[in-house]
């Protein structure tokens, strides 16, 4: 009989689905749903929301699917994997109701109540055991609930991430994870355990966070109830959750100090492992509990998110074709323009505040643009390296934290199917650069082998991963694209400026 794990990934975009069989590491079903991307309500500037109801429907859709696709049999799926958009706040009643909206990663409006909490617990408290500012994180979401919408607050039986939201719905019970804690702000590092300190200066009560349980673990099982609705069996388990970037990382095989991990969807993302709680004292990146974390064998996962990557290049697509335009054309239009794209520089910071920025409300801009001289493959190319540029000014100040950052690897998908995305990351950081076959829904099911035990360790968990290129720097290109990186720094920094003041 064989033994197959499901994965399933739940993004801001879609919900992916795959089975994998444990034996040969090979996926033998994969799906995305729905066929175009999820919506992100928008009620105010700067807000981004999304019905958590919606998420469990298309999760419905591609267990569905898969299934069928893999013609699975009676026992033969042995374990279900959790991967999900991380920073996330869904609310539910004690009848496990939806209270409103999830307030989802790139919503902004909570960034003066987590900066009052920094100021209130101080920078003495917050950096060395939460090792980040409340920020704009899900403890803050929480806060903005509380003061804003008592009515809700009223009401609320426990809080959750989206992820611990689709295992409630699978299984019936609330928990959520250690590294699930610390992405939303409430973990306290020195202790390791809930912050008390946070927990008292944002006012929120203590048994509205559900227990906490190790990323690889039992985490319940499929109830009657879910089985029938969705048409699996009942008692599968639920073996393994973990957020979208340290799963991402996960499913790179990225769990050792010195490991990186890169990814350009939505948004774009470097994600390296440290095992000494490093952090940035001005919050741009941020540290969180990685997936093997322990506390014999602590493990950190340090956080580089730019919040406009992707969301860029599918904004350009449907302004400039739509459906007439695929994005294979597009790469091939922006390798048409020189490197720097003749002095073309966007910025694309036009998804939500940017932490690497402290949270300032930048916007996206497009710089320079000479109605002369620069044309469609230009735009192209300068959003391409636009985002690259966002990426690399993180890079360097994971740098400045001691980091080394000498290979990068990468799911081969999203904005990395563009050559020339791929030759400006490599080129502009000086970095080597290892393409796999993978992708979050993979991750969570190769993480639930190991939480049900048919993997004995996180080696055999990857039997199957293919490497499917490695690009290497070249040093005699590298000035070109130094140059492409300091003119695209000095327009964000004017555009800084009166911000800062």
């Amino acid at each position: 009989m064989r033994q197959l794990l499901l994965g399933i990934d739940l993004g801001s975009s879609s919900v992916k689905a795959c089975i994998l069989d444990a034996t040969s590491g090979k996926v033998l079903a994969s799906k995305a749903f729905p066929e175009v991307e999820m919506p992100i309500e928008s009620p105010q500037t700067g807000w981004a929301e999304q019905d958590p109801e919606l998420w469990w429907r298309y999760v419905k859709q591609g267990i569905s699917f898969v299934q069928q696709q893999a013609e699975i049999q009676k026992g033969e799926l042995k374990g279900i994997g959790i991967a999900y958009q991380m920073h996330g706040l869904v609310c539910v009643d004690k009848a496990h109701q939806v209270l409103r909206p999830s307030i989802i990663w790139c919503d902004s409006r909570a960034v003066h109540q987590g900066e009052k909490a920094f100021q209130s617990l101080g920078e003495a408290y917050c950096l060395p055991h939460l090792l980040n500012s409340p920020g704009n994180f899900t403890a803050s979401k929480l806060r903005w609930v509380i003061e804003n919408q008592p009515e809700v607050a009223s009401q609320i039986h426990k809080i959750m991430l989206p992820g611990d939201f689709i295992a409630m719905k699978l299984s019936g019970e609330i928990l959520t994870s250690e590294t699930g804690l610390s992405e939303g702000i409430f973990w306290d590092f020195k202790q390791n355990g809930l912050s008390d300190p946070l927990l008292a200066a944002m006012e929120i009560p203590k048994e509205w966070i559900p227990e906490a349980v190790p990323s690889f673990s039992f985490q319940g099982k499929v109830s009657t109830t879910a089985a029938a609705e969705i048409g699996i069996e009942s008692g599968i388990p639920i073996a393994y959750r973990a957020g979208d970037q340290p799963n991402n990382a996960f499913s790179l095989q990225v769990l050792k100090p010195g490991e990186l991990a890169t990814t350009a969807g939505t948004s774009g993302t470097v994600y390296g492992v440290a095992n000494t709680p490093v952090y940035d004292p001005k919050s741009r990146v941020n540290t969180f509990v990685h997936v093997n974390h322990s506390q014999r064998t602590p493990s950190y996962g340090v956080l580089l998110c730019i919040n406009g990557t992707g969301i860029l290049n599918s904004w350009l697509k449907r302004m400039l074709g739509g459906s007439s335009l695929s994005y294979e054309e597009m790469n091939a239009l922006a390798a048409g323009a020189p490197i720097g794209s003749d002095k073309l520089a966007f910025l694309p910071f036009g998804n939500g505040v940017e932490r690497i920025l402290q949270n300032v409300p930048m916007g996206a801009h497009l710089l320079g643009l000479d109605l002369l001289k620069h044309d469609q493959k230009h735009i192209l190319r300068a959003a391409q390296e636009g985002i690259v540029s966002a990426l690399t000014f993180g890079f360097r100040i994971m740098k400045d934290m001691g980091m080394d950052l000498k290979t990068v690897k990468a799911g081969h998908a999203n904005m990395f199917l563009s050559p020339l995305f791929r030759e400006t990351f490599v080129q502009m950081n000086q970095v080597n650069l290892e393409l796999y076959d993978t992708d979050g829904a993979q991750g969570a099911a190769r993480g639930a082998g190991i939480g049900v035990g048919i993997f004995g360790t996180e080696e055999e968990a990857f039997h199957g991963l293919m490497l499917l290129q490695t690009l290497a720097p070249d040093p005699t290109g590298a000035d070109r694209y130094e140059e492409t990186y300091q003119y695209w720094l000095s327009r964000l920094e004017q555009l800084r400026q009166p911000l800062k003041t």
